[in-house]
Formats: structure tokens, C-alpha cells, sequence
């Protein structure tokens, strides 16, 4: 049950991310259906020249503001970086982070690849990253307890259900929690939890740090504000109210960019001012070209473009203690998240009133591309969302499903005349994963386990889906402008016809993660067996671990032990060299099915790219098995420990002595 209860946690952000999607698709379905792209255009063109150049300016200034995070957060580390390239840092990290979602984990790993690089450990860097994280939180409960004491009646939802005395009470514990922080600072240099030191920055640093994000958030806030036109209902603090609201619900949803949860909560929080639905998309429009779009490509330019010099004058080893990440890490949360933001554009492509035009090409293609219509693309974007998480876990089968669906889309919207820049994305998208075959190395379930009828059932169910879908397609033909999920969701259909269209959609998503998934891990139990088949594989085995993980080919394996909540690879895998890869991430899945983190002690360099794919950072190891003390490695270590710093070290360091007392046993 405890076990069970840990799955489900783990899985519980993504569930909320699907739940907030689903739901403002609903919305905007329902509130918002009869929107038209003209009169949105419309909305564009009359927003000012003047606003248009202040958006710019507050853009400039609000990511100006962010280098200054990166700044601080350098100094608390202990590390001087100048100016410069604290900016570089921050910018890289901040547009990679706000486009593609997972903010955590996209925007450290720009800032691991660049700090490794100007002589920051492992460490320092994941006090750089923690610290500008918990910078923007004091920016956000800051002003948010400012809003539900001066404007709770706006906050959207909560604001017109909640009684004022609790909206008070929210945003006196977010002022507590801030005050708190300042306190602490100011009275406790090191703060000890659970056995943890967390060093404090002073009571300085952390006023800083709150006037610092408090600016930041009202600026970008400040961003879309000048794009609406003037309304005496709509003050600033206000649509303050409502922005806050909004950018939490995107960012809870975990959704690239926030994408549609934003925007829905935008429109359904200035429907209460009378704002026309056309003036708020077309202010949303500008708000994310200025802060997201045009951002992410200077962004990507600079990175790019630092990385070719770094390349060029790399000569040498790595510096034992840096930390260490490799680009195709960083090439696969990019490509989860454009593959994530194409889905759900090809979902919501239905959403608003548009008429295509099909009068340019062949008679017979155009009745095909008539009789498609959004249903269709509406299938392949959610079958684009559950490739998404295929590669998010490395699944070769995944990448070459990507680029098929995402081509098939671009073909498809292109016939269909929807907006040039619809099949462009879709084919830049597709162009963007094909290089980076080499990231996706893990096999298939379909392919990785012996060929039986349990294995070939997720491809017959998927094929028995395809067809039937297909089948509906004569019956829904009077609908065909309409997506899957508006025929589910539409009274004009038939119930049985939108009963079933709804269940042989859940079918194929069932059946398309059954094909791409990778098997479920099943360890062998460490006893006289084991270890003869782990020396068989050239290795000596360990005088305790607690079980054997093999490849997926059974040519190699890793022993474990259990610490605590991390599951402790004991050296490099053994075996074959093409099933090592492998291993090491049957590791990490076995550690995920147990509700744990997976690490690994004494690994050597030649997986160290491996190991970062996993998100574990490399601490150089001694020969006594412990990592050296930060400054003082001689040269390039052999051994390392590939952990999550910030979560293992504590529950690691105590039990590595013995470790490296008795290592090997003497016999078999």
C-alpha cells in the first residue's frame, strides 16, 4: 500500500497536467466556440504601435532583472562569475525553461552545461539552481499575498467562491513563509534538517532576493497589461490578480510553456471585465511572441553559438568535480516538449470557427482532406502527446513514431489550408528530433521481450483502433470540421456514437503506450546463483548487495543495494558492451517502479554521459571510495558517484566507508 501510495504521488503532477489541459479545452470548447481567426486578426492590428514598443521594453527589462538571479545566486555559491556570463546563464536557462516546461529540470540543465564549463563543482551549480528557483517563489507569494489582501474578489475562480476571511488567511501564511525565510537568514548561517545542512544566504541576500523577484513578476505581468486596451474596471493590480492566478495554473499544469491552461485562465479571468475574447487572445498572442518565442530563438542562437566555442577550445579531460551534462540530455527535453506543444496544437486546432479553403487543389483531394477535417489532426496530436513520453524515456521506437506522426500532420494540415505556419512548425519539429537518433537508445517493449501473444496484443488492439476510428468517419461526416474530443463532448452526435468514438480513442492511447513502452523490470535476487552469473559476465562480485539487475538483452548486469530511498548501483555494469546502456537504465526504471532514485557508486568516465542522461551528477571518488572535498582532486579521477547531489549525499556518505572496506567478497 505504502508502495502503491508513492506511485501514485510520483505520477500525480503529470495527472494534474492532463486534468488542467483536458479541462481548459473544455472551456474554451464551451465558453469560446464561436470565435473567429478574422476577428482575432482584427484584435491584433488595432493594439497600438506605443503598446507594442512598451511590451518590447518590459520584455528586455524582465529578463534584465532574471541575469540578477543567476548573479546572486553565484555569489551564495561561493564562486565568482562575472557579469557576463551570469546573464548568458540565466537567459539561456530562463527561455529554455518558460517554453518547454518542466522549469526544474530544463532550466538546470542549460545552466549544469555552462557552469561546468567556467569551474563551477557539481555542487556549487545545484546551489546556483536551487537558489534562483526559490527566488522567483518569494517574488510570486509575495505579490500574491499582496492580492488576496487588496484584490481577492479578482483572483479567477477562487476569488467569487471562497469567503474573504480564507483568501486573508492564504495570503498571510505565503507572507508568513516569506518573513520566515528573512528570519532565518538573518539568525541561522547553516540550517540542519533531517541530517541535511542547508546554508542560508544572509539577511541581506534574502531581501535581495525578494525586492529582486517581486520587480521581476510585476514587470512581466506589466508585459501583457499594456498589450489590453484602457478599461476603468481593469486596474493594473487587478489584472495583477489575475495573471498570478493564470501563470500558476500553467505552471502546475507542467505543460510546455503552460500552453492552452494559461491562456484559458487568462480569457475566463477578463471575462468578468467585459474585455472582448478576441482583444485577450490577440494580447495573448503578442504576450507570448515577445516573452516566449523570440526569447527562445536568441537563446538557442547563444547557446549554440557558446558551445561551438567550447568545443573549439576544449583541449584535454574534463576537471574532476565539475559537473557534467550532455547534450543530448538537453536534446531530449527539448524534443518531448515541441513534441508536446505540437499535440496540443493539432487538439486544438478545432477550437475556433475556421472554414478552410479548399478551392486551390485537386477535386479528389480536397474531398479527402474535406471528409478528415479536425478529426484527424486531432487524432494524431494525441497520439503526438503519448509519443512525448515515449521519448521523454528514450524509446527508439518513439523517435521514428515522432517524426512519422509529426510529418503526417504537417501533410495533413497543409491539405487542409490551415495557416502556413501550422505545417511548418510541424516539419521544423519533426526535422529538430530526426538528428539526435543516437539519444533514443532504448529498445521497446515490443521488441525487446521474445515475441508471444501478451506482446502482440498492444499491436493488434492498436490496429483493431485504427480501423474502427476510421469506421466512424462516414457516421460523424455532417461534423467534420469537428475534433474527436468535440464529437465526444457534442450534443449533435448520436450517444453511442460519441461513446464509442471515446473508447476506441482510450483504446489506441492504450495500445500505442503498450507497443512503445519499455517492459517492466524485474530484478534477480543477490544469492549463490546470481553471483555465479554476474562473475560469468567478467566481473568480481560484491561481498553484499541486495539483488541483480540485467540488460535488456541478458548480457550484462549491475548489483544494488537498498539505502534508503535510493537504489545503489555498485560499480559499472558487466557484459557485453551493447547491453551495458541498457542496464543502467533498467536500474533507474527498477528504482521508479520502488518509488526510489536510482545512483550509482564507483562508476567510470567511459558512462559518465550515460549517468547525466539519467540526471545524476559525477563527484570524483578517492581511493578510499569517498568524493574528494571540492578544490582538491590532482587530476582526472578514475571512480566517481553519480547521484542527485541535493537528495543522496546525506543518505550516502555514511555507508560508503563501509562500502570501500568490503567491497569484493574473497570467494565465490
Amino acid at each position: 500500500m505504502n508502495l502503491t501510495l508513492k506511485r501514485l504521488i510520483r505520477h500525480l503532477p503529470a495527472a494534474l497536467g492532463v486534468v488542467l489541459l483536458i479541462g481548459a479545452v473544455y472551456v474554451v470548447q464551451r465558453e469560446f466556440r464561436h470565435l473567429n481567426v478574422r476577428d482575432v486578426g482584427r484584435a491584433l492590428h488595432a493594439i497600438p504601435d506605443r503598446a507594442l514598443w512598451e511590451a518590447a521594453a518590459l520584455t528586455v527589462l524582465s529578463y534584465g532583472l532574471l541575469t540578477f538571479y543567476d548573479k546572486l545566486a553565484t555569489i551564495y555559491a561561493g564562486h565568482h562569475v562575472n557579469y557576463g556570463r551570469c546573464a548568458l546563464a540565466s537567459f539561456c536557462a530562463y527561455a529554455l525553461a518558460h517554453n518547454l516546461g518542466f522549469a526544474a529540470v530544463s532550466g538546470a540543465a542549460v545552466r549544469y552545461r555552462l557552469y561546468a564549463h567556467w569551474g563551477l563543482s557539481a555542487v556549487q551549480i545545484g546551489k546556483v539552481v536551487a537558489f534562483s528557483s526559490l527566488t522567483f517563489g518569494l517574488g510570486g507569494m509575495m505579490l500574491g499575498g499582496a492580492i488576496l489582501f487588496t484584490e481577492p474578489e479578482a483572483v479567477p475562480a477562487l476569488g467569487t467562491s471562497l469567503p474573504h476571511w480564507l483568501l486573508y488567511l492564504a495570503g498571510a501564511a505565503m507572507w508568513t513563509v516569506v518573513g520566515t525565510y528573512v528570519v532565518l537568514a538573518s539568525l541561522f548561517p547553516v540550517l540542519h534538517v533531517r541530517g541535511r545542512q542547508i546554508e542560508l544566504p544572509g539577511w541581506r541576500m534574502a531581501l535581495a532576493q525578494v525586492a529582486l523577484a517581486t520587480a521581476d513578476v510585476s514587470l512581466t505581468a506589466s508585459i501583457f497589461y499594456v498589450l489590453l486596451p484602457p478599461m476603468q474596471q481593469l486596474s493594473w493590480v487587478r489584472f495583477l490578480a489575475v495573471y498570478l492566478g493564470s501563470y500558476a495554473a500553467g505552471l502546475a499544469s507542467n505543460v510546455p510553456g503552460g500552453l492552452g491552461v494559461f491562456d484559458t485562465a487568462m480569457l475566463l479571468g477578463l471575462k468578468t471585465t467585459h474585455l472582448a475574447a478576441p482583444v485577450v487572445l490577440g494580447a495573448i498572442a503578442v504576450f507570448r511572441l515577445f516573452y516566449y518565442v523570440v526569447p527562445l530563438f536568441l537563446a538557442g542562437a547563444l547557446f549554440a553559438g557558446n558551445e561551438v566555442l567550447v568545443s573549439r577550445r576544449a583541449t584535454g579531460a574534463p576537471v574532476p568535480g565539475q559537473a557534467k551534462w550532455s547534450e543530448p540530455d538537453l536534446a531530449v527535453a527539448a524534443s518531448t516538449g515541441g513534441v508536446a506543444i505540437c499535440g496540443a496544437m493539432l487538439l486544438s486546432i478545432g477550437v475556433l470557427d475556421t472554414h478552410p479553403d479548399y478551392s486551390w487543389m485537386d477535386p479528389n483531394f480536397a474531398a479527402f482532406a474535406a471528409s478528415a477535417g479536425q478529426y484527424v489532426p486531432s487524432l494524431i496530436g494525441t497520439g503526438l502527446m503519448v509519443l512525448a513520453i515515449g521519448l521523454s524515456q528514450r524509446v527508439t521506437l518513439a523517435w521514428g513514431a515522432t517524426i512519422a506522426f509529426l510529418l503526417a500532420g504537417a501533410g495533413m494540415t497543409a491539405l487542409q489550408g490551415e495557416p502556413a505556419f501550422v505545417p511548418a512548425i510541424l516539419t521544423l519539429a519533426a526535422l529538430s528530433v530526426a538528428p539526435f537518433r543516437d539519444a533514443y537508445y532504448r529498445a521497446a517493449r515490443l521488441f525487446s521481450h521474445p515475441l508471444r501473444p501478451g506482446t502482440l496484443v498492444p499491436v493488434m488492439a492498436l490496429l483493431f483502433s485504427v480501423v474502427w476510428l476510421a469506421s466512424f468517419e462516414p457516421k460523424v461526416r455532417n461534423l467534420a470540421q469537428t475534433s474527436w474530443w468535440a464529437i465526444v463532448l457534442s450534443g449533435r452526435a448520436p450517444l453511442p456514437i460519441r461513446e464509442a468514438v471515446a473508447l476506441a480513442v482510450c483504446l489506441a492511447l492504450a495500445a500505442l503506450w503498450g507497443v512503445i513502452r519499455p517492459g517492466r523490470v524485474r530484478c534477480v535476487a543477490w544469492n549463490a546463483e546470481s553471483r555465479l552469473r554476474y562473475a560469468a559476465l567478467g566481473a568480481l562480485p560484491p561481498a553484499e548487495a541486495d539483488g541483480l539487475v540485467m540488460g535488456e538483452a541478458g548480457r550484462s548486469g549491475i548489483p544494488f543495494r537498498r539505502v534508503g530511498r535510493v537504489l545503489l548501483g555498485l560499480g559499472d555494469p558487466a557484459g557485453a558492451e551493447s547491453d551495458r546502456v541498457s542496464a543502467i537504465w533498467r536500474l533507474r526504471d527498477l528504482a521508479q517502479q520502488e518509488g526510489c532514485d536510482a545512483a550509482v557508486w564507483r562508476a567510470g568516465a567511459s558512462l559518465l554521459k550515460v549517468y547525466a542522461d539519467l540526471g545524476l551528477t559525477a563527484l570524483p571518488l578517492g581511493p578510499d571510495g569517498l568524493p574528494l572535498p571540492e578544490g582538491t582532486a590532482p587530476g582526472p579521477a578514475s571512480r566517481y558517484l553519480c547521484c542527485v547531489v541535493e537528495r543522496h549525499m546525506g543518505v550516502l556518505l555514511p555507508l560508503l566507508p563501509a562500502l570501500g572496506k568490503r567491497r569484493f567478497q574473497t570467494a565465490l
